[in-house]
């Protein structure tokens, strides 16, 4: 996708609110806007799929300019997912993810494979949700099946607008790991806006970091805006710890994952004693009977239990996917007093565990590979000043 001079002019406004953006966008890649309030990044996407018409300025998707189509036609050919989902209140969940293959054209047998499909894609049980309402969803639930519906008619392009900022930070993480994921098995062409620095860092491939009227001021990979910005403009928007904000761009998946004891809440009690007993963990964890984690037990907890694990042990408070960064990992464990998150899969099943230690062990092995490069960055500029030096003694 290529953007030429997009440019946005509103009547009696004495400056562009989008000043001749022009990039390039390779396909399947995920560019993120960043920028202050008011910069014009939503305004820069919008103008993609023309919700907003451009004053001036081509559109180029797959070689085509798209610029001069119809717009109606055109929004079928991107999806589009923004901030609260945008679900039509009086549709069901399938109803939603439905709209666009209905509108052009689809057979009804497509389309209810389709809405199947989509559901399952991010990990909503099609029986479970295909027939609720919006209101019957909560914030999470209700952004996955936007993020469906965008995606319903296999559009090459996606638009996110602030997808993810009105939800809790817990869920936000899940909700950003999801994409990540779907990304990666799907290879859409993706633009997202956020104001979220690291949330940029987290999903993007490259990011543009946007000053006032769309102008960019450095549009390249999270790590070398991290490790060389532009600018103090953008030296602003890294912000202090660059070291520690590189660990957005390492996957747990990246890292051992650790197997653990398990039980489920369907064993008996004597047995989840006997395991834990002979276990050379202080603790085991309980599983639902979807296996997704439940509750830390100790055994301090077994001991109290008298009988039942109603009251025994500790909630789990937050686990992790494969597609989570370091840093959500590293905050998780940090919140829980015991030294470990729980790693789950794409319907929340238990995979492993991740450890304090193994963070730890990554952030060292990061901050050293930082020196490292300091240190061979210092060598090469002494080796340029005496180069420099030399050529001058003899030129003299």
């Amino acid at each position: 996708m290529q953007l030429e001079n997009l440019t946005k002019r509103y009547p009696n406004s004495a400056q562009p609110a989008v000043d001749s953006v022009s990039m390039d966008i390779a396909a399947g890649e995920m560019v993120i806007f960043v920028g202050p309030s008011g910069c014009g990044k939503s305004t820069t996407l919008k103008m993609i799929n023309r919700l907003i018409e451009p004053t001036s300025g081509r559109i180029r998707i797959d070689g085509e300019d798209v610029t001069d189509m119809d717009p109606v036609k055109l929004r079928r050919k991107i999806g589009y997912a923004i901030q609260s989902s945008g679900l039509f209140p009086h549709m069901t969940v399938a109803e939603n993810i439905a709209l666009v293959p209905r509108m052009v054209g689809w057979p009804k047998s497509r389309i209810k494979a389709r809405v199947e499909e989509m559901l399952d894609l991010v990990g909503l049980d099609p029986g479970e949700f295909r027939g609720r309402y919006p209101r019957q969803l909560s914030g999470g639930q209700q952004q996955r099946v936007g993020v469906a519906r965008a995606l319903a008619a296999d559009p090459p392009v996606l638009l996110m607008d602030e997808p993810f900022g009105a939800v809790d930070p817990i869920t936000r993480d899940h909700l950003q790991d999801e994409l990540i994921r779907l990304q990666q098995e799907l290879h859409k062409t993706i633009v997202f806006v956020t104001h979220d620095f690291d949330e940029a860092i987290k999903l993007g491939d490259r990011i543009a970091v946007l000053r006032e009227q769309s102008h960019i001021a450095q549009f390249d990979t999270p790590e070398a805006i991290l490790t060389n910005p532009a600018d103090d403009f953008v030296s602003g928007f890294v912000g202090a710890g660059a070291a520690l904000k590189r660990l957005n761009l390492t996957r747990v998946r990246d890292v051992e994952v650790a197997e653990f004891p398990t039980v489920t809440v369907d064993d008996p009690l004597q047995s989840i004693f006997d395991k834990l007993r002979s276990s050379s963990a202080n603790e085991i964890l309980l599983l639902d009977q979807r296996r997704r984690p439940y509750k830390w037990l100790r055994r301090g907890d077994l001991m109290r239990a008298r009988g039942s694990l109603a009251r025994a042990g500790t909630l789990v408070q937050d686990t992790v996917t494969r597609e989570a960064t370091l840093r959500d990992a590293l905050e998780a464990v940090l919140t829980d007093s015991g030294g470990r998150v729980a790693v789950t899969g794409r319907r929340g099943e238990f995979i492993g565990v991740v450890d304090m230690e193994t963070l730890m062990n990554s952030v060292h092995e990061m901050l050293e590979a930082d020196r490292l490069a300091a240190v061979e960055a210092a060598h090469d500029l002494d080796d340029s000043r005496t180069h420099r030096t030399h050529a001058a003694q003899e030129g003299a």
